[in-house]
């Protein structure tokens, strides 16, 4: 006998399940890998993979509403019911799906997750925000953190190093990030690939900015997209896609690509260019899934564990011609790309952070050769991490000059390099810095 299909009620308890163990910890990504297999119809994948975004980005909202509607907080071990009672505020004020059917399914997967007491709760709770929406709305928006749904402490940094942009920052913030490709211009030429795309129904077009970017107009399952199993393109940011260019890169060269995983930048510069490249990272974990990306892609490389910190143990003693540093960072340049970093990131993070990248960049800068060049980058926003960082490594290392090489239109900070906010360009925040060994 066949199992029966999920419910609609089924989705929105798997979505509480899962959204639950975000906010206790667990990544977004990792949380929805574990949750999709249990859906079989595309559809109710998608819907979980909304519910989950847009129940991670409002959070710290709806969470806050939910303090003014109940009576009493709900004690910690009902924490599936309070995130599934967040994402019914989410269904109705953010999703917009119609009331009747998100209030019903939402109390229907109060009985999915075996909480059938709670189902008159989450009702109520739903009704009464459909009763009084403006005024909590109101009270909600009065509050500059739950106006924002971003943390206190992201939110400071914000207007500290962007004060003109901050209030741009956060709206893109909490905007759904589109969804760039990067053509393999070894396998297929940009246009065909359109053509392709297109006549599948997918609305895309290419980027005028970068020479094998396309955008496409809404997210899709890119593994069912034509082309994916070829090989013939890698979903990247368009920001992310100035690495390689950046790098200058010429045949023959050999080149480190120090924080590899998951290989997207390692893989664009053995499409670039004959070079001798060695991927590494210090998760080996994290390795296979750079040799699936190559293996898909057709390139290959040197691929390595190891702590970029410490090149004793992995160094060969050879130079590098190029290096990049895709370093560990804050992510507060993809905030809409993963919400849950609004969840997880703390303002202690961030020194721990700056001293990573420190570390890095100084076991590193001696395994560059006299002329070479080394491409520093990250996905943040903020200043401590990108140009006060170069400052203090262009001070402790003199025989390095920033390059002037930057993305065209990106932000010009005093301290160097270039900086892209969330949403400039319909791309990712990113920080570029080129620097050169002089002698």
């Amino acid at each position: 006998m066949n199992a029966r299909p999920p419910q609609a009620a089924d989705v929105r308890a798997i979505a509480a399940q899962a959204l639950a163990r975000i906010v206790h910890g667990e990544s977004l990504r990792t949380a929805f890998a574990a949750s999709s297999g249990k859906l079989a119809d595309a559809r109710d994948r998608a819907l979980l993979s909304s519910l989950l975004h847009e129940g991670a980005r409002w959070w710290l909202r709806y969470d806050a509403a939910l303090d003014r509607l109940l009576e009493r907080p709900l004690r910690e071990r009902e924490a599936q019911v309070h995130a599934l009672a967040v994402l019914g505020l989410v269904q109705l004020d953010v999703l917009r799906l119609p009331e009747y059917a998100a209030v019903a399914a939402t109390v229907e997967a109060a009985r999915a997750l075996r909480k059938p007491k709670f189902a008159g709760l989450v009702n109520a709770l739903l009704r009464r925000w459909l009763r009084e929406r403006d005024s909590l709305i109101a009270q909600l928006d009065a509050d500059p953190l739950t106006r924002s749904a971003h943390p206190a402490w992201l939110l400071e940094a914000l207007r500290a190093d962007w004060p003109e942009q901050a209030d741009a920052i956060v709206a893109a913030n909490n905007a759904q990030a589109p969804l760039w490709l990067r053509v393999n211009r070894r396998r297929v030429r940009r246009d065909d690939l359109l053509a392709r795309l297109t006549a599948a129904g997918v609305e895309a077009q290419a980027d005028t900015r970068l020479e094998h970017a396309i955008v496409l107009a809404q997210s899709a399952d890119v593994t069912r997209l034509p082309g994916y199993a070829e090989g013939e393109f890698s979903v990247q940011d368009g920001a992310a896609q100035f690495a390689a260019g950046l790098l200058d890169l010429a045949d023959g060269q050999r080149v480190l690509d120090a924080c590899a995983a998951p290989g997207g930048k390692s893989a664009h510069i053995l499409e670039s260019a004959q070079v001798k490249l060695v991927a590494l990272d210090a998760d080996a974990r994290r390795l296979p899934r750079v040799a699936e990306n190559f293996s898909r892609l057709g390139v290959a490389s040197d691929v390595r564990a190891g702590n970029a910190a410490e090149p004793a143990a992995w160094w060969d003693g050879r130079p590098f011609d190029r290096i990049l540093i895709d370093a560990p960072c804050s992510a507060s340049g993809i905030v809409r790309r993963q919400p849950d970093i609004k969840l997880h990131r703390r303002a202690d993070d961030i020194p721990r952070l700056v001293a990573e990248q420190a570390r890095i960049l100084d076991a590193l800068w001696p395994l560059l050769g006299k002329g070479g060049r080394l491409v520093y980058a990250t996905c943040s926003v903020l200043a401590e991490e990108n140009a006060r960082q170069i400052a203090r490594a262009l001070a402790r290392h003199g025989d390095a000059r920033i390059a002037a090489a930057a993305p065209d239109g990106w932000h010009r900070p005093e301290q160097g390099g270039a900086q892209n906010l969330p949403g400039e360009r319909g791309m990712d925040g990113f920080y570029y810095a080129v620097l050169e060994k002089v002698h």
